[in-house]
């Protein structure tokens, strides 16, 4: 009984640091999806000078573990920016903080995966949906924004809708570069406290509401994205 209670106890303190590790989901989501778009265009844009550069990027954030990444980004960018200047600047407030560099780690990691699954979605379209536009009368940047996209985004909506929650869990790698995110509080009661396993399991329970939450927020938009697939089995 004295277990659960202490497991009770450090709930209210890991959900005061819930809203940090939405913040590293959402954002670290967004520009992971804005970049990955991007690089998925230049991997398929058939020019050697942006299709090579993405998929070197591709390959090494995909084929390294994020542990490394968030290491490299953070004690790495920090080593090439000793100068005082640095220091005096307006930029010294964020680039002093880890939660800075493991918004950046993050970002480029989910990049990379989101411009895999995009690619492999974008060729998946069929050939005659493109040639359709194209007899509509359609320019390039319309079929692309409205055709390409639009159907590729539709057709990979449940695979980013799942990176997104691995994301979120992945986030618990951030408490390794001082950020205070769930698992990072729940490392601070672990010393304080001297209590192993209820801050953990606490931890984890608010791990799995917020990702519940998240689900049944994505699935109304996943099922009116991919509702027209209804059509066509």
């Amino acid at each position: 009984m004295e277990f659960f209670k202490n497991v009770i106890h450090w709930l209210p303190d890991l959900l005061a640091a819930a809203p940090l590790t939405l913040l590293l989901t959402l954002v670290a989501g967004v520009f992971g999806l804005v970049s990955g778009t991007i690089l998925a265009l230049a991997r398929l844009s058939g020019s050697f000078l942006l299709s090579w550069p993405a998929y070197v990027f591709m390959f090494v954030m995909r084929g390294t573990p994020l542990l490394v990444q968030l290491y490299l980004i953070y004690y790495g960018l920090g080593q090439l920016m000793p100068g005082t200047w640095v220091r005096h600047s307006f930029l010294w407030p964020y680039l002093r903080e880890g939660l800075t560099f493991a918004l950046f780690a993050y970002s480029m990691n989910q990049a990379a995966y989101n411009a895999e699954v995009l690619r492999g979605a974008i060729q998946a379209i069929p050939k005659g949906q493109i040639e359709a536009a194209k007899a509509i009368g359609m320019s390039r940047f319309q079929i692309l924004w409205r055709v390409r996209l639009h159907l590729a985004f539709c057709n990979c909506l449940p695979v980013l809708i799942s990176d997104i929650i691995i994301l979120l869990k992945s986030t618990a790698l951030a408490s390794t570069i001082t950020v205070l995110e769930l698992m990072g509080v729940a490392r601070v009661i672990q010393r304080q406290s001297l209590q192993i396993y209820e801050p953990l399991i606490a931890c984890g329970l608010v791990y799995f509401a917020v990702v519940v939450v998240l689900t049944n927020i994505m699935r109304p938009m996943e099922k009116r994205m991919t509702r027209f697939r209804k059509g066509q089995k």
